[in-house]
């Protein structure tokens, strides 16, 4: 019981950080199922701490840039921006097609760095939006579904569901059967595929980034492109690209790699 503030204060700040929305007080409390009571005690602490501001002419309330600095800091400490990107930047010159590079975040995955390698004609952009991947309508959450074992990837697709076929492509996956089918497929192909699905008229290709000396998946690498160009011979010829640059993103992963300096220094008393 001693948490549930510390838990709801993390609820408030995902509400509003999901769209960079400002909302009023009451929504808020509407939103979490909170008396509004406790939520303006909780919004005050958040404003408090300066992780959130209240407009001065309407009084709702937003987050203020110190969650995003925050983030920004550790997005440069996992050493991807500096490690990563520049593999992501030459498979996008390679496949002249826009890349993407996911993280696992525990039972979900998030896009964190991608790059645009077509130079005219069609181009692939998405839209800007939630980080997280849709798991079960793209490449990159069929490739790392397939590096799980079936019940935890199945867990892991029914826990957020496969929500409104008509936001996706006309070929989305619509039931856990077809599910669990691709996962096989994606498991005997060695990499994932999605034609027509994440969103109409884009296909995809994306390879799961596994460590050398096993263990489970880092992240996933994907190539996309407009279904008319990215057609079933395309996506096979670009197979080697995208399955060797997910091989080289393994070899010098730089998540949970990264010495602390604590336990550097702890290291030096402890010598």
């Amino acid at each position: 019981m001693a948490h549930i503030p510390a838990e709801r204060c993390l609820d408030i700040i995902e509400l509003l950080a999901d769209g960079a929305v400002t909302m009023p007080l009451g929504e808020i409390a509407t939103r979490l199922d909170l008396p509004k009571s406790g939520a303006h005690r909780l919004l005050a602490t958040l404003v408090d701490l300066g992780w959130a501001e209240q407009d001065a002419e309407t009084g709702f309330y937003r987050l203020s840039m110190r969650l995003a600095i925050l983030g920004q800091r550790f997005f440069v400490a996992t050493g991807i921006p500096d490690i990563c990107q520049p593999l992501v930047d030459r498979l996008a010159g390679q496949s002249r097609e826009f890349v993407r590079l996911a993280v696992v975040d525990g039972s979900s995955l998030t896009w964190v760095a991608h790059a645009q390698g077509a130079t005219g004609g069609l181009l692939y952009q998405p839209t800007l939006g939630s980080n997280t991947v849709p798991l079960h309508a793209t490449a990159t959450g069929k490739a790392w579904l397939a590096t799980l074992a079936t019940e935890q990837a199945a867990e892991n697709v029914l826990r957020v569901g496969f929500g409104d076929a008509e936001k996706y492509g006309p070929n989305v996956i619509r039931s856990l059967d077809a599910l669990l089918q691709e996962i096989e497929a994606t498991r005997n192909r060695g990499y994932g595929i999605a034609m027509n699905e994440g969103e109409p008229g884009v296909s995809a290709i994306a390879a799961a980034i596994r460590p050398p000396s096993g263990g489970p998946a880092l992240g996933v690498v994907s190539v996309a492109g407009p279904s008319a160009r990215m057609t079933e011979s395309r996506i096979a010829e670009m197979a080697p690209l995208v399955t060797q640059a997910a091989t080289e993103l393994a070899s010098f992963w730089p998540l949970r790699t990264r010495p602390s300096k604590f336990a550097t220094a702890s290291n030096m008393i402890a010598a």
